[in-house]
């Protein structure tokens, strides 16, 4: 093993069950402090679940998106300095403040402990801060694990008049902000060689500067149930984030209303639905009430018994930057049905799941009806799949990889220093 590191794990919001930056964080940084670094996360709320011996250190905002009371006002005592301020006038005009508030705070933060670390890695914030903090002399890096430009342009194809999408516009600002500061990193990577192309389009970060890291799960925890015979017959599963259009779920439901009318099939939606959002207005439509469950959040115990006991799971995603539920379901041995978008090609191979056209109701549906009608099927694509997961996705290997570019990042600085002394 090299050097030990002194590293900042950055992360603006960090929902500990779902969405993935949480579960991020929490592996990443119990994997590096097991390979010996010294890790500390910064984070925003919703605060992340870290391990026994990972220290956290909560960085407030005024967390005007938490539930149950999104889009709150707070009191007037609430309002402690100028960021804050910002941070609130900017969701009133309509604009999303995270990022960037994030940013400035953990800046400030950070800046009066700039000794105590090695390297600042912060987890898709990319906010203006992130500058300040390379300019007070320590190093910083990023994980882009898509540009979020993607689900700008996505949500802006489906959404319905001017109005909608002048306003998603003005939400998505911060995606400018985040581009200019990726150009000026000390390091940038991301999960998968398709979303190093995408980052190179929307972010303009050339290829050649952006590190290739994939993502992992733990094998011992996602693995497959002791007992075959637990999965369920025709039940399929799906882990959407998000009821946006990026994730694909309404062709999902789309699919299963067409196959309800020839079987008894069930969906489980491991997530929430917005009231009045996309997938609600289709449940509505097609009348599926009685045939799909969305659980909210769940614990990862819960998260792994229901991909132990699915008979299929599907990622229906219009895009992917890596796809993490899909390795999820991978390592529990779980057949994949998924769409060809994004990074999911690259993630799934050949061997582990169904692939369809990306928003091809028809299709989906057909290869959902194939692998439930198959449970050779089922066998042969789940052992693919957990085979694939062992060899290239555990998080054990992604913290290897993360320590490595580390190094390189710090090494090419400081050669950067010493020949620049050189000249003078």
């Amino acid at each position: 093993m090299g050097r030990s590191l002194r590293v900042a794990l950055l992360s603006y919001r960090s929902k500990p069950h779902s969405g993935g930056q949480g579960v991020y964080v929490r592996a990443l940084s119990r994997e590096l402090r097991e390979l010996g670094h010294r890790v500390e996360v910064l984070s925003g709320q919703p605060y992340p679940e870290l391990d026994d011996g990972t220290p956290l250190t909560r960085v407030p905002s005024l967390d005007l998106y938490r539930e149950p009371d999104p889009f709150r006002t707070p009191r007037l005592r609430e309002f402690s300095s100028l960021v804050d301020v910002a941070e609130f006038a900017t969701m009133c005009t309509a604009g999303f403040p995270e990022p960037l508030t994030f940013s400035l705070r953990a800046a400030r933060l950070l800046g009066r402990r700039a000794g105590q670390f090695d390297l600042v890695h912060d987890n898709q914030s990319l906010g203006y801060g992130l500058l300040q903090l390379r300019r007070a002399g320590l190093p910083t890096v990023a994980t882009v694990h898509h540009p979020v430009a993607i689900d700008r342009d996505l949500e802006l194809a489906a959404a319905p008049g001017l109005r909608r999408r002048l306003t998603l516009r003005r939400w998505y600002a911060f995606t400018g902000m985040q581009a200019r500061v990726a150009q000026r990193l000390d390091g940038i990577t991301t999960v998968s060689e398709s979303s190093r192309r995408d980052i190179g389009r929307h972010m303009g970060v050339p290829a050649g500067q952006v590190q290739v890291i994939p993502v992992g799960i733990d094998p011992s925890v996602f693995r497959p149930p002791a007992d075959p015979a637990a999965r369920e017959s025709a039940r399929i599963v799906v882990t959407t984030s998000a009821d946006v259009p990026l994730k694909g779920l309404v062709h999902l439901l789309e699919a299963v209303a067409k196959l309800r009318t020839e079987r008894d099939v069930q969906l489980t939606v491991i997530g929430s639905a917005r009231p009045g959002g996309p997938a609600a207005t289709a449940m509505d439509r097609l009348g599926l009430g009685d045939a799909v469950r969305f659980t909210g959040p769940v614990a990862q115990e819960e998260l792994v018994r229901l991909l132990q006991t699915a008979t299929v799971a599907a990622v229906p995603s219009l895009y992917e930057g890596f796809s993490l539920p899909a390795v999820e379901a991978m390592a529990c041995a779980t057949p994949l049905v998924t769409t060809d978008a994004g990074a999911l090609p690259e993630v799934v191979g050949s061997h582990a799941g169904v692939q369809v056209p990306a928003g091809d109701v028809g299709r989906l549906g057909e290869a959902l009806r194939l692998v439930l009608d198959h449970p050779s099927l089922q066998e042969q694509l789940g052992r693919a799949g957990r085979t694939r997961v062992l060899g290239s996705y555990t998080w054990r290997r992604t913290a290897e990889r993360t320590a490595d570019w580390y190094a390189d990042v710090l090494d090419r600085q400081t050669a950067g220093a010493t020949g620049g002394q050189r000249g003078c």
